[in-house]
Formats: structure tokens, C-alpha cells, sequence
């Protein structure tokens, strides 16, 4: 990891291989997974309970957005990124202005979404 601090992440991702992928990808960064889910419904649970420093967002779950997790996000001041097929196109409305990681993405291109969400929110 480069000089990040370990983070506990919130993954939401419907796509089995992906959600793997990404969660290797972030133990190698030194990250830990607190959760990782495939439903809007589960993910609006763990956004409002769970002790999360950071989320990645699948804006599409099997025909359903996850907007409604990142209001939840955001109300609780906590950095999230978009993870999508469609890169910022696919932000609608309130969220245009988000950080979005088009798929597929490189390990380098997650470190520093992950840096500039966090330094964002707290700068």
C-alpha cells in the first residue's frame, strides 16, 4: 500500500467474479472488507449499520440502482466511488458529479479513486 490508510470497504457488486477480484485487490492494498453484496436491500442495510470508511458501488444490480445506497452514504459522510460498465455516463441526476471507476479497471486507477473520494470528503 502507498502510504494510504487502511480503510474498512463497503463492496456492492452483483457480479460474482468481479466482487472477488475487487476484494483481492483491496486486501492486497491492505484494506478490509467489511462486506460485500449483490442487492440494493442488503446493501441499504449494511450502508446504515455497518462500520465502513469507504464503499464501491455497482450503479446496476440486476436492473436495480444503487442511488439509494449512496444517499444513505453520503447522509452518513462516507466516501463511495461508482463502479460501472458505463463510466460517468452513468451517473444520473445528484450523483453526475461523483467518482465513478469504469469497468474494468486497473489496481492503480482503484488506489486512486479510493485516495481522491477520501481526500474529497475530508478536504
Amino acid at each position: 500500500m502507498t502510504g494510504q490508510q487502511a480503510r474498512r470497504v463497503l463492496i456492492v457488486e452483483d457480479e460474482v467474479l468481479v466482487a472477488m477480484l475487487l476484494e483481492d485487490l483491496l486486501s492486497e492494498m491492505g484494506h478490509r472488507v467489511v462486506a460485500c453484496v449483490a442487492r440494493v436491500d442488503e446493501a441499504i442495510n449494511v450502508a446504515e449499520q455497518a462500520d465502513i470508511d469507504f464503499a464501491i458501488l455497482d450503479i446496476n444490480l440486476g436492473g436495480v440502482k444503487s442511488f439509494p445506497v449512496a444517499e444513505i452514504l453520503r447522509r452518513r459522510g462516507i466516501p463511495f466511488v461508482f463502479a460501472t460498465g458505463y463510466g460517468i455516463d452513468g451517473l444520473a441526476g445528484e450523483f453526475r458529479n461523483e467518482l465513478a471507476l469504469q469497468k474494468p479497471y486497473e489496481p492503480w486507477e482503484l488506489e486512486r479513486v479510493i485516495a481522491k473520494a477520501c481526500a474529497r470528503l475530508s478536504g
